[in-house]
């Protein structure tokens, strides 16, 4: 949640992309750490160190379907001279009660069974005749025909070092490790360490929760029909699954009209649910542009600290912005103009960020990286602009996609990264070196 009102530089002030986002970084703190269910806590962050209470393995086991027998009654065993060896019982998987191999013996194991006492190694059933008393067997052949719990002889056809194919215990990590460190992020491999050593339950920080919605009177549900002057809703498909992507748990709602008591109602109804709010639309200067009312009207004066702060960036596409906080809680709230082009990049300038800091990460950006310009014209910019171009990066090179028109969503699809044109650069030649932000 945050936790101090957005700095505010007056209304003819021009924010630079920099200034815009220290002000959100500065401004968004981690979500207060809970405990969760192990499936519960996919995707989140772990606020403490995780220690091994039981090595793993937690006992000396097979690795291989076969026979635990020792190492000098099968010394020199072959084809031509088989060891003969006889067969005291099985050992299978969760048996508590070990049978134990002497002298001439053998004891036919499962895979993941423990190694019995007195045994020194495990030959696998293919270098066997399977206990059936023929030639060598081959490994499903011979669990088949070998009645389950049998005893009598088996022969060895090749001799096996000391713990060959033996896992031993603590081999994985041993009680006293360090299975996990704070900070990481838990996929399914952390999840499956976190079970294997015994943790039902782990303390970390939630994903939070985004509340995604869009503005405007033309917006109407893919699959509708298109009546005059309408068009498909696409931002809050485009920035929910971002927020996704950036690891929220996100809700999209449904375009809101152009009224700003509707729009108002929507986002205090949401508010329930949301760590963060997201809005596209309605940011600008023009006549319609009800989220600036709207929002005014939320900053309650009995909230001290809330209210949204509307401003220009130099930034292209992208220039108006809106930030703060709102509701009782101080939800965080970034307000996106509507142009596609133009919310998508604002939103992974400055939203994803603010999702990866509210997950209590340190590294919250998109990775950066230098790439030779491949085009055909220079690329020009205006001046005192920060100018995003969408790219397609490969290999060290990045190609422009597309125009530089904040509507041009078919080539934002094809993207795979952003082309930064600094403020002080009006033209970048092609062959010159860019600074590109990779996206996905």
């Amino acid at each position: 949640m945050s936790t101090a009102a957005p700095r505010t530089a007056g209304p003819d002030h021009l924010w630079s992309v920099d200034e815009h986002l220290d002000d959100i970084l500065g401004t968004v703190r981690p979500l207060e750490p809970i405990e969760l269910h192990l499936l519960d806590a996919q995707g989140c962050v772990l606020v403490e160190d995780v220690t091994v209470p039981v090595s793993l393995p937690p006992f000396d086991n097979s690795s291989m379907d076969g026979y635990a027998v020792r190492v000098a009654d099968v010394a020199g065993a072959s084809e031509e001279y088989p060891a003969a060896l006889e067969v005291v019982g099985d050992v299978a998987a969760g048996q508590a009660d070990l049978l134990h191999v002497g002298p001439g013996q053998a004891a036919r194991i499962m895979t993941g069974a423990p190694l019995p006492p007195g045994a020194e190694t495990v030959v696998p059933v293919e270098w066997t005749d399977g206990g059936l008393g023929g030639g060598p067997a081959t490994g499903m052949r011979a669990r088949s025909l070998a009645p389950e719990g049998a005893t009598g002889q088996v022969r060895v056809h090749r001799a096996a070092a000391a713990r060959a194919h033996v896992r031993a215990a603590g081999s994985d990590v041993k009680a006293g490790d360090r299975a996990l460190t704070a900070g990481t992020v838990l996929g399914p491999p952390q999840i499956s360490l976190l079970a294997a050593i015994g943790r039902g339950t782990v303390r970390v920080r939630p994903r939070p929760r985004v509340v995604v919605l869009s503005t405007g009177s033309e917006l109407v549900q893919p699959d509708a029909e298109l009546r005059p002057g309408q068009i498909y809703d696409s931002n809050s498909f485009a920035l929910t699954a971002a927020a996704r992507d950036a690891g929220a748990i996100a809700y999209r709602v449904g375009a809101v009209t152009d009224d700003a008591a509707t729009l108002r109602d929507t986002i205090e109804d949401q508010l329930v649910r949301a760590d963060l709010m997201v809005t596209t639309g309605g940011v600008s200067v023009g006549a319609y542009d009800v989220v600036k009312e709207a929002l005014s009207s939320v900053a309650d004066e009995d909230e001290p600290g809330s209210g949204i702060d509307f401003r220009r960036l130099a930034m292209q596409p992208g220039k108006p912005q809106g930030f703060g906080s709102i509701g009782p809680d101080h939800t965080p709230l970034l307000a996106l103009p509507g142009n596609p082009v133009s919310s998508y990049v604002s939103f992974e300038l400055f939203v994803r960020p603010a999702i990866r800091t509210l997950m209590g990460l340190t590294d919250v950006h998109r990775p950066r990286t230098r790439a030779t310009l491949t085009a055909d014209r220079p690329l020009t910019s205006p001046k005192g602009r920060r100018q995003f171009l969408r790219g397609r990066y490969a290999d060290g090179a990045v190609t422009p996609v597309g125009g530089a028109g904040s509507h041009l969503v078919a080539a934002l699809a094809r993207a795979n990264a952003l082309i930064v044109v600094p403020e002080d650069t009006e033209s970048l030649e092609p062959g010159a070196t860019a600074e590109v932000v990779l996206l996905g």
